[in-house]
């Protein structure tokens, strides 16, 4: 999922969410934040357990 050229960095700090006027904001490391509606709030909190407990089973950098 990253442009050609371009690496990804492991980050082993947590975002942080919070809820304001009706939308969740999750804050991540180096100032990335995103604004979602609740459902999609939602939707990502389940991929991301779901992702994180298959992730625990890898070898890492596999």
């Amino acid at each position: 999922m990253t442009e050609a050229g371009h690496s990804i960095e492991t980050k082993a700090i947590p975002g942080v969410a919070s809820a304001e006027g009706g939308q969740v904001i999750l804050d991540g490391p180096n100032g990335v934040a995103i604004t979602m509606t609740p459902d999609a709030a939602e939707g990502t909190a389940r991929s991301l357990l779901v992702a994180a407990e298959v992730a625990k089973h890898q070898e890492p950098g596999a």
